[in-house]
């Protein structure tokens, strides 16, 4: 995971007078440590690579073991161990790193209320910035549907149709090889029918059902007016 350290051991219990120990990163086997105690080498490179290693490589002076503190995405890869002298020595290490991970989201489907008489229409979504994420719907402990992406930066939703009173937990869990993040389902939040109340609508249907009411009720005002209005005119005429 980003942010913690990880220790790459060489197995090593002491280093030898004429032991030459290399640290070596990438494709391209770009040096980032060395020991020679017979040259008196005891370095870390920490501006190699445009200085993606700088002040986090850590040599035991012991078993010559590197650590990597603070990790990034960008320091995943192979690492390779040589160690030269009264013995020949090499160790492979394959290093995966992994961001955190955000929490998803569980919104409505629909920008108003809903009239049917069933179903709650759902969406869970999450903007990624990591790679080898699933985005996952499950009723209880049972996957109800997934999607994954392998991608940086990308958008990941996932529809569900629910029943109103369904009582069953629902939860949407985004999750990668070494962790995950779960929201659980609260139905009694974002289900509701229009005949629930009022406050199942969004704001802009409430917003226009306000100002309907208020125009019928004043075109009922006018309506009652010019009726009385007729009503006395012709009143007068009569008397006249």
């Amino acid at each position: 995971m980003e942010g913690e350290s990880v220790h790459l051991h060489t197995d090593v219990t002491e280093i030898h007078q004429d032991d030459e120990i290399l640290w070596k990163f990438g494709a391209d086997k770009s040096l980032i440590a060395e020991i020679s105690k017979a040259a008196g080498i005891f370095s870390t490179s920490d501006y190699v690579l445009d200085g993606r290693f700088r002040d986090r490589l850590k040599l035991d002076n012991q078993t010559a073991s590197l650590t990597i503190t603070n990790i990034r995405t960008e320091h995943a890869g192979v690492y390779k161990l040589e160690i030269s002298g009264e013995k020949l020595t090499s160790k492979t290490f394959s290093l995966s790193v992994y961001a955190r991970l955000p929490v998803p989201v569980i919104i409505s489907n629909s920008s108003h209320c809903s009239s049917s008489p069933s179903n709650c229409s759902l969406v869970c979504s999450s903007v990624v910035n990591v790679s080898d994420v699933t985005l996952f719907w499950y009723k209880g402990i049972s996957v109800l549907s997934s999607i994954s992406a392998s991608d940086l930066s990308i958008s990941l939703s996932l529809p569900l149709e629910v029943e109103y009173q369904d009582k069953n937990p629902y939860s949407c869990v985004l999750n990668n090889p070494i962790s995950n993040q779960t929201t659980h389902l609260d139905i009694n939040t974002l289900c509701h029918t229009c005949a629930d109340s009022v406050h199942c609508c969004g704001p802009t249907e409430a917003v226009i059902r306000l100002v309907l009411s208020a125009l019928v009720g004043m075109a009922t005002v006018i309506i009652l007016v010019y009726d009385i209005r007729s009503t006395r005119g012709g009143v007068r005429k009569l008397i006249s």
